[in-house]
């Protein structure tokens, strides 16, 4: 069986899911067959390892378009009680009996985040990562408590190693993550492009922690 490594259990190109042409039954089958016959990511993405000093023990936690739920489980083990999404059954199922082998509370579920994105004010924790849909950001910001923090990762336009989505209108312009998410104080930033150290597989990316107002 392949084993995925970091956020790869995601794909680059699940942040087109909102845009493509082909229906909506179209990306699930697309998905399910991609991760069917995968592990799990043994690791959570970089957002949450380089700013782990930041992420809560306690509170309510999602993992949006969260894959094979790397994320949701190294969420889970911290303390925080969490809820994983994503449009594919495959995956989620395939979350749901990680989670249940390692005792952790992983309340995971197929779901449409376009259509159904979260519920206002229910989250202290959303983490988001390589997954893009610029409509969204309010109601991420929505979603989140006073006092929440939002943990977002994905690819920028200043490409170093071709990994992530062809289409520039799926990647970053520089620092517009910043500009999504203007409401909300940042706490925590990186995108350092070609001036990125080559061994740390950051130059393809940007790095968000910001927090909502009390």
């Amino acid at each position: 069986m392949e084993h995925l490594t970091e956020r790869d259990n995601l794909g680059p190109s699940r942040q087109m899911a909102s845009a493509m042409a082909e229906t909506l039954d179209g990306q699930r089958q697309r998905w399910d067959a991609r991760y069917r016959g995968l592990t799990p990511a043994p690791r959570p993405a970089a957002v949450l390892r380089h700013f782990a000093h930041l992420v809560p023990t306690t509170g309510s936690a999602v993992d949006l378009a969260c894959g094979l739920g790397g994320n949701a489980l190294w969420l889970a083990q911290r303390g925080l009680d969490v809820r994983a999404w994503d449009l594919s059954a495959v995956a989620i199922d395939q979350l749901r009996a990680a989670a249940a082998q390692l005792r952790l509370p992983v309340a995971a579920e197929a779901r449409d985040l376009i259509a159904h994105p979260p519920e206002s004010g229910r989250f202290d924790v959303i983490a988001v990562v390589r997954f893009l849909d610029r409509d969204l950001a309010p109601k991420i910001v929505a979603a989140l408590r006073p006092g929440g923090l939002l943990f977002y990762e994905t690819f920028t336009r200043e490409s170093v190693d071709g990994r992530g989505p062809r289409d520039p209108a799926f990647r970053l312009a520089p620092n517009e993550l910043l500009d999504l998410f203007r409401g909300l104080v940042v706490r925590g930033y990186r995108e350092e492009g070609r001036l990125a150290d080559p061994a740390s597989g950051l130059g393809d990316l940007a790095l968000m922690v910001a927090e909502k107002a009390r």
